[in-house]
């Protein structure tokens, strides 16, 4: 959780010095926002190989290289002087949160628990939410020092912070005796092993053959890729006339909506259908985007207020991709069960991060091109809402 903490607070904070970064570089936004997808692109493309190398090397071993090489990438960056510096910063940032941080996190979990699957990944999940609740501090920071000293700050807090936490991490529970959702293994009773057995577990080659996979990677990639467009919301506020503080303060109300939406998913009703919950998860995501994209724009002759649209966007947006996340990751595990549940999240992580890539260079282009946020958002919000029917159609193979 804590690595969630650090990582979420970086990405988050970003958005805040982000212009700072290009001005005093004199780099394009698209230019820039294409070494930001370097992580998200080549993060995905690592994914599916973290399970492979936590079977070889042990959780213990391959969390503290991640943690080293992340803490050690936020360092390098705060030196940065042309832009192959950033971009090799920020592959060195994928390689150590590749292994340090999400996959490795969530194979863990999803290894830990199956009855309360979705509990367990919601608070873990919540923590990288938690973290955002500091971005204001954060802006604060960067505003009276400067980007690079915070961002130096930011890698030796990782260190400080993720070290420890690798101490008290481990694989698997029947390493120690144990049944997922901490049942005791009995050899007299078979009971506990045999409710494992029901869940449907899947091959890698079941999985890729089926369509429910590709449905699902579709749906949550297109949510995955219009949110990767927070990079560019603080810009985007200050370009629709917002002040700089109120753009800082809807960080606070998306890190509140998505740490909050986080928790009532994992404490919600199993008995609710989670196709459902991820669907309006979707819809409320899409709500935010186009909010965002009407502030201080004349519709039919009418303008809405712009603190209620800064509101509506913080809570729709952060709310609806917070609640997404928990849901994705134990729908997987519904679907395709536990035996390949890491690889499984890996691969779907692979066509988001596709997506994730993408979304930022056009939202970067678009401006450097026509001087406006607005399509880029706009259009993200109806392309989210095109999940929505995918979601719908999923079913158990």
């Amino acid at each position: 959780m804590v690595q969630g903490y650090a990582s979420t607070v970086f990405w988050r904070g970003f958005t805040a010095f982000f212009d700072p970064i290009v001005e005093s570089m004199g780099w394009s936004r698209a230019l820039t926002a294409a070494g930001m997808s370097i992580q998200r692109s080549e993060g995905g493309m690592i994914s599916p190989f973290v399970g492979i190398i936590l079977n070889k090397f042990g959780i213990k071993k391959v969390m503290a290289f991640g943690i080293f090489t992340t803490g050690l990438s936020f360092i390098l960056m705060g030196f940065i002087t042309k832009i192959w510096h950033f971009y090799l910063c920020i592959t060195l940032l994928t390689v150590g949160m590749s292994f340090g941080t999400f996959i490795v996190l969530v194979a863990t979990v999803g290894n830990w628990f199956v009855k309360k699957r979705k509990l367990a990944l919601s608070l873990m999940m919540s923590a990288s939410g938690i973290g955002g609740l500091l971005v204001p501090l954060l802006v604060i920071l960067i505003s009276n020092y400067g980007w690079r000293p915070v961002i130096i700050f930011a890698g030796v807090g990782f260190w400080v912070i993720g070290f420890p936490a690798t101490l008290i991490m481990r694989s698997t529970p029947e390493d120690y005796g144990l049944l997922p959702d901490g049942e005791i293994e009995n050899e007299d009773d078979d009971r506990s092993r045999n409710n494992i057995k029901k869940n449907n577990d899947k091959s890698v080659k079941e999985i890729f053959k089926s369509a429910t996979f590709w449905k699902f990677a579709i749906a949550t990639s297109l949510t995955q890729g219009l949110f990767a467009l927070n990079l560019l919301h603080i810009p985007a506020l200050t370009s629709f006339n917002v002040s700089l503080s109120l753009a800082g303060f809807s960080i606070a109300i998306i890190a509140f909506a998505d740490v909050s939406s986080r928790l009532m998913v994992g404490f919600s009703s199993n008995k609710i259908n989670p196709k459902y919950l991820m669907s309006i998860a979707v819809l409320f995501l899409g709500i935010g985007s186009l909010s965002l994209s009407m502030i201080d724009k004349e519709i039919f002759g009418i303008t809405i207020n712009t603190n209620v649209l800064i509101v509506i966007f913080g809570l729709c947006w952060g709310g609806g991709f917070g609640a997404s996340i928990p849901l994705r990751l134990s729908m997987i595990a519904d679907f395709f069960g536990r035996k390949n549940y890491g690889t499984a999240v890996g691969m779907m992580s692979t066509i988001g991060g596709i997506f994730s890539a993408i979304a930022p260079i056009l939202g970067g282009l678009i401006y450097d091109l026509f001087e406006t946020y607005r399509v880029s958002f706009a259009v993200g919000s109806l392309l989210v809402f095109l999940a929505i029917p995918l979601i719908l159609s999923l079913k158990n193979e």
